[in-house]
């Protein structure tokens, strides 16, 4: 029941790829998915630039910048507005469970678990409201954003700007292959946020056996 709505949520999305104003779409969707937004921009920045390689490195550009901006939502929502729907919204999302590993890691390993959440199918919205939860330091906190999601965002932007036509003939070929690898990524990424440091967790790290928030990991 639940993937009908979300299967018609993501439809709708990629809907918006031929859209006359697609490239304010693109922005719009960078923007909110960084903070609430359950459909990442991947797939919708991987159809623009199959349509338009040339312009391929401009679209991931805006969805870098955009998805940066939209960040400092998440963490606004983290910092001032997490008991009212900063709670709701990480129930909605599904990610309770991985709220309070996420704290953990934030305080412990900072910048470095900006850089795997933004940079990896790991949630980026659960990381930005963390962080604002926490207090990050702000500067840190855009820095790292920044730096993460233009080494998605761009990796893309310029493999299709270089090899548009090729990539685009092996998606055609491969479809079925290719989403259920992008699949296998999603899940695979919250499972590298829960075990983020999982080596030193086993040994009885700092974030061992966490599963509710430290009244110590609020700002």
């Amino acid at each position: 029941m639940v993937m009908k709505p979300l299967r018609a949520l993501y439809d709708w999305t990629m809907d918006k790829a031929a859209h006359p104003h697609a490239v304010w779409w693109l922005a719009f969707f960078s923007f909110v998915e960084s903070s609430f937004f359950p459909i990442p921009p991947h797939p919708l920045l991987g159809l623009m630039c199959l349509a338009e390689p040339k312009k391929a490195v401009r679209f991931a550009l805006v969805c870098t910048l955009a998805s940066v901006a939209g960040a400092l939502l998440g963490y606004a929502i983290g910092w001032g507005l997490y008991d009212t729907i900063g709670v709701w919204l990480i129930g909605a999302l599904g990610l309770s469970e991985a709220f309070p590993i996420a704290a953990c890691h934030l305080r412990e390993y900072d910048f470095e678990a900006i850089l795997i959440a933004g940079a990896t199918p790991v949630p980026f919205k659960l990381l930005t409201i963390t962080a604002g939860f926490v207090g990050m330091n702000l500067v840190t906190f855009v820095l790292s954003s920044l730096f993460a999601r233009a080494l998605i965002f761009m990796t893309v932007g310029i493999l299709f700007r270089v090899f548009g036509a090729p990539i685009k003939r092996v998606i055609d070929e491969y479809l079925g292959t290719v989403t259920t690898v992008f699949v296998l990524l999603v899940v695979g990424g919250v499972l590298v946020l829960t075990q983020l440091g999982g080596s030193e967790d086993e040994a009885g790290g700092p974030c061992a056996g966490v599963t509710q928030v430290n009244p110590a990991d609020k700002a």
